[in-house]
């Protein structure tokens, strides 16, 4: 099995103006990855605009990035859904396609209690031959997938791993403690970037990052960084780009990290409703940042 850690990006699915998918500038942002130092790319994640890409789409994005990643760094498919079979359906297509992993986020809006969590994600398990990670995000789901529940999934050879995107301590330090205690090799990643740093410090062994879709070369770095316990080095860069981290935010995801991409230069200004361009409020404040962390030029 290919080795799921270090900075895997949530890539971005570049759109044209119109909101169509802009199949050249995904090559060209593969490719950049590559030579960046990317480990591993989710597509079509929810940071990949997941919920407004009908099921062609969705499928033909996930067979473009592994086409064009060319076997040089591993695809995780974002097959996630709020619908089980949903969820079933888009995984096995993604098999079919070759793929090897796919990320599965909690199902949002239906606020499942814990024992249908659980059988959600069993039931896509035994469904498919894909290595399963969990993904944890409340802020976007209404749903909080709690240890308990990832203690019991954890005894499912498929379910390989978590990325957790939620922002606690404590959080972070339970599913370290299950890893130990139950499974070594199960995979942790964070799904936060302002504290991605923290959570590899504690024993995550990665982080699925927005931020690396512009900063790949840094997040590649501060994650080999952990990996080889030079804490420090990794918190005295990672503090660098903190400002980024919050900027990305500062508007619904990826309304500015697609933006930020546009003014770098890699993708068209192309996304889709319900969301919109990033408000001009913030254009001055991430304009300067980015000229200030020299990634455009004034």
């Amino acid at each position: 099995m290919q080795n799921i850690q270090g900075s895997i990006v949530a890539l971005v699915t570049p759109m044209h103006p119109d909101g169509s998918i802009d199949y050249e500038s995904l090559k060209s942002l593969i490719e950049w990855h590559i030579q960046e130092g990317t480990a591993a790319i989710v597509s079509v994640g929810t940071t990949g605009e997941s919920a407004t890409l009908d099921h062609y789409e969705h499928i033909e994005v996930i067979k473009k990035t592994i086409e064009f990643s060319n076997n040089k760094l591993p695809v995780i498919a974002g097959t996630g859904a709020n619908s089980t079979q949903e969820a079933i359906d888009l995984t096995k297509e993604s098999a079919s396609l070759g793929c090897k992993f796919t990320l599965q986020v909690t199902p949002y809006y239906n606020k499942p209690p814990q024992q249908g969590l659980k059988e959600h994600f069993l039931a896509i398990a035994n469904a498919t031959d894909l290595n399963v990670i969990l993904y944890n995000v409340p802020s976007r789901t209404a749903c909080d997938l709690l240890p308990v529940t990832v203690e019991q999934l954890m005894e499912h050879p498929k379910i390989i791993g978590i990325k957790e995107a939620l922002a606690d301590s404590q959080r972070i330090h339970d599913l370290v403690a299950l890893k130990g205690q139950k499974r070594q090799e199960f995979i942790l990643l964070s799904g936060d970037d302002p504290t991605f740093c923290y959570a590899m410090q504690q024993g995550f062994n990665g982080v699925i990052s927005v931020a690396a879709n512009v900063i790949p070369k840094v997040c590649a770095k501060i994650s080999t960084l952990c990996q080889t316990k030079n804490f420090d080095e990794a918190k005295v860069l990672n503090m660098q780009y903190q400002s980024l981290y919050e900027l990305l935010f500062c508007q619904s995801n990826p309304i500015a990290v697609k933006w930020m991409l546009n003014q770098m230069g890699y993708i068209k200004p192309g996304i889709r409703l319900p969301l919109i361009e990033l408000d001009q409020s913030y254009h001055n404040a991430v304009k300067s940042l980015l000229e200030s962390l020299s990634l455009i030029h004034a």
